[in-house]
């Protein structure tokens, strides 16, 4: 009987063992240049890539960096933060995106102090390419080299997806002169609305600027300077607020709408470029207190805002 007993404890035993959970994720975990996947991704014992890390990390929770390194691309569908300080963490991609957010209705995800990267120019696809829903913050990151666009935000499916660009992000040399694709593209789909805030941002030397193919776009204190093509562009009814920016020596348009597009421009400087302002098809209204020089020509002169001052 004992040995019939001792048996049946063992087999329960082993059920147990089976049915036990894998290790809890943790709200928070750390990525290091000699770290390794196959370690908890805790701070003294780090993960080697994002990727690595993320499979580790609770929902809601922290991927941080412990070290300058380069830990490769990242594929997001949780709300996340990953936060690098002063652009240690590097995201370098040859042939492919560098990170893509797919993460679903009422997510968050944020990116900062990060830095990524086409390995050889024009070589990746999007430095961060969103094709879900939420809600995705950038911030202090560095995104170049790329051959499509840098941020590439094409929210699908029905709901409201928001785009939020801030402190002093850089987004230059990518698109390899494809007028196709812009530092950033803001282009929803399917019955998504994007809503995008581009704020205190650096977008120079790509195809063009900012393209806002549908959606709405807010843009203060940024500075879009020296794109092969266009500074801001707004088509197919896109909504576009720019204020306080610098839209300086691009090749093409400084600001630009067309197909039912309306933008709304004050309090900004539109400089050297191919050509200042145009809309045709479209409405644009100014404020009355923009400054215009040395574009070949300004443009179209701009109907005043309403309740701008005249």
């Amino acid at each position: 009987m004992n040995r019939i007993l001792a048996l049946t404890a063992v087999a329960a035993l082993g059920l147990m063992a089976l049915a036990a959970p894998a290790h809890a994720q943790a709200t928070r975990t750390w990525v290091s240049g000699v770290g390794d996947d196959a370690n908890p991704c805790s701070r003294t014992a780090p993960c080697k890539t994002f990727a690595g890390a993320i499979s580790k990390t609770a929902t809601g929770g922290y991927i941080d960096c412990l070290d300058p390194g380069g830990f490769g691309a990242v594929t997001i569908t949780k709300s996340i933060t990953i936060q690098c300080d002063e652009e240690i963490g590097h995201v370098l991609v040859s042939g492919t995106n560098g990170i893509i957010v797919n993460i679903p209705a009422g997510s968050s995800v944020t990116l900062r102090g990060l830095s990524l990267e086409g390995i050889f120019p024009g070589s990746g696809l999007n430095g961060i390419s969103f094709i879900g829903q939420g809600t995705l913050h950038v911030q202090e990151c560095v995104i170049h080299d790329f051959g499509q666009n840098g941020i590439n935000f094409a929210p699908t499916g029905a709901g409201t997806a928001v785009l939020q660009v801030t402190d002093e992000t850089l987004i230059f040399s990518n698109n390899n002169g494809n007028t196709a694709f812009a530092g950033i593209m803001i282009a929803p789909s399917g019955g998504a609305v994007a809503v995008a805030s581009v704020n205190g941002v650096h977008i120079s030397a790509n195809a063009n600027g900012i393209i806002v193919n549908g959606g709405g776009l807010s843009t203060r204190d940024t500075v879009v300077a020296k794109n092969s093509g266009d500074g801001i562009q707004a088509i197919n009814s896109a909504g576009v607020i720019i204020d306080h920016a610098s839209l300086v020596q691009n090749g093409g348009t400084g600001a630009k709408a067309t197909t039912g597009a309306t933008v709304f421009i004050g309090n900004s400087t539109v400089a050297g470029n191919g050509t200042g302002v145009s809309f045709v098809g479209a409405t644009m209204q100014s404020f009355k207190n923009n400054q215009f020089a040395f574009n070949t020509p300004d443009g179209t002169p701009i109907p005043a805002a309403p309740g701008a001052n005249q």
